[in-house]
């Protein structure tokens, strides 16, 4: 077997990929729940992510900016609908 073909077998591969999928969605959440309580969980799950993996960085180069913008955006929707932050 190659490196690239034992570093795609790796276990912590596939759970870096779900902690990064969590955090997509963790990120989209944070536009209907309180955004100031969701970000730093997925920020810390990106974290988490982005050192176990290697092969997975596309997803969670994406995933971070998901996070940011939904943030951002959640942030700002919460303020309009009086709504609290956190």
């Amino acid at each position: 077997m190659s490196s690239t073909t034992r570093d795609r077998l790796r276990p912590a591969e596939a759970i870096a990929g779900l902690l990064a999928a969590s955090a997509l969605f963790l990120g989209l959440l944070e536009l209907a729940y309180r955004p100031f309580r969701l970000a730093p969980a997925a920020v810390l799950l990106l974290l988490v992510a982005t050192v176990m993996s290697t092969s997975q960085q596309r997803l969670i180069r994406i995933a971070f900016a998901v996070v940011g913008v939904c943030f951002v955006a959640g942030a700002a929707l919460q303020l309009l609908t009086h709504h609290p932050l956190y």
